[in-house]
C-alpha cells in the first residue's frame, strides 16, 4: 500500500482530523540513513506527524519543521514537512543501540531531554518558532503538548512505527484529533472516553486498519466526513544546483583550500543521503563565479 492520508471533521465541525499510513517513507528513511530500530522509530513517527502537520500550512511555499534536539544519544533529530504532505528528515546519530523499556523501543531514551522546536517558513520575514520543552521524547506526547502550549489546540496525537524481526519496518502510521474552538463538553466527553480506550496505533495498523479505519475508531459515535485524502512520501528537493549554492557561499579562503588540496569534493545531502561530486575543475568554475579575489 502506498503512503497516504486523509483530513476529516466530525461533530458538526468541532473536531479535525488526520490520520496516516506512512510505511514506504519509514522504510526508505531507514534505508538510505540505514537507522537503528529505535531511530527508525524516532524518525518515522516524526515523519508522520510532520506529513499531517504539514497538510495545516495555508500557502504552497508554506514549510513546517519539527526539530528534537535532546540529551539522548540520538542527539536530536530533523523532520521538514510541505503543504503536500511530503516530507525529508534526518536523525544526528542514526546507530543508536537501547535496550528495550517495557517491550518496546526506547524512543524516549534515544532522544533524552530537551527542547521540540517547530519552525514554520511562512513566507514572512522571520519564520514563526515555537519551542516547548520535552515532557518524554516519546514524540506523540511532545507534540500533544506543543499543541496545547504554544497553538492553545487542545489534541490528541497517535503515532507509531513497528519493527520486522529483520530490523525492516513492517507498519507506521499515526493520527492527530484536534477540537476546535467553541467544542461542546459533550463531544469532548465522548471523544476523551473513546481515546482512553484505544488501542496502539501499530497495533491498529497491524490488524490491517487504514487511516479511514482509525479515524473512524477514534471518532466513533461522530458523524465524519473525509475531506481529503492525498498520497504522500519522503521527497528530497536537493540538487546540483542547490548545491553549488552552497559551495559558493564558502569563503573565498575556504574555496581556495580546497582547490589546492587538488582533490575531487564529495558532499552528502543531509535529508535524503544523495552523494554529489565536484572536480576540481567544476570547484574552480564555482569559484570564478564569486568575482572576488
Amino acid at each position: 500500500m502506498k503512503d497516504y492520508l486523509i483530513r476529516a471533521t466530525a461533530a458538526n465541525d468541532e473536531i479535525r482530523a488526520f490520520a496516516i499510513t506512512s510505511r514506504e517513507m519509514t522504510e526508505y528513511a531507514r534505508s538510505v540513513h540505514n537507522t537503528s530500530p529505535v531511530v527508525t522509530a524516532a524518525l518515522g513517527r516524526s515523519m508522520a506527524a510532520a506529513s499531517m502537520m504539514g497538510t495545516m500550512l495555508k500557502n504552497d511555499s508554506d514549510v513546517m519543521t519539527l526539530q528534537f534536539m535532546g540529551s539522548g544519544p540520538m542527539k536530536g533529530l530533523t523532520v521538514t514537512g510541505d503543504i503536500t504532505g511530503n516530507v525529508k528528515g534526518f536523525a544526528n546519530n542514526p546507530q543508536v543501540v537501547l535496550p528495550a523499556k517495557n517491550g518496546k523501543l526506547d524512543v524516549g531514551g534515544a532522544i533524552g531531554v530537551g527542547v521540540l522546536r517547530v519552525i514554520k517558513d511562512l513566507g514572512l520575514k522571520e519564520p514563526y518558532v515555537g519551542t516547548v520543552e520535552l515532557k518524554t521524547g516519546e514524540i506523540a506526547e511532545d507534540l500533544t503538548y506543543y499543541f496545547a502550549t504554544s497553538e492553545q489546540t487542545p489534541s490528541s496525537v497517535g503515532l507509531g512505527v513497528l519493527m520486522t524481526p529483520d530490523n525492516t519496518v513492517d507498519v507506521a502510521g499515526g493520527f492527530i484529533v484536534q477540537l476546535m474552538p467553541n467544542t461542546s463538553e459533550e463531544t469532548i466527553d465522548r471523544l476523551e472516553e473513546n481515546i482512553k480506550n484505544l488501542e496502539p496505533v501499530t497495533s491498529m495498523l497491524k490488524t490491517g486498519m487504514t487511516p479511514e479505519d482509525m479515524l473512524l475508531k477514534v471518532l466513533d459515535g461522530f458523524d465524519v466526513s473525509v475531506t481529503d485524502k492525498r498520497e504522500v512520501g519522503f521527497v528530497c528537493d536537493c540538487s546540483v544546483e542547490r548545491v553549488e549554492r552552497s559551495l559558493a557561499a564558502i569563503s573565498s579562503e575556504d574555496l581556495d583550500e580546497i582547490i589546492a588540496d587538488n582533490k575531487p569534493v564529495e558532499v552528502r545531502c543531509q535529508f535524503c543521503n544523495h552523494k554529489y561530486e565536484f572536480s576540481i575543475e567544476e570547484m574552480k568554475k564555482i569559484r570564478a563565479r564569486r568575482g572576488d579575489v
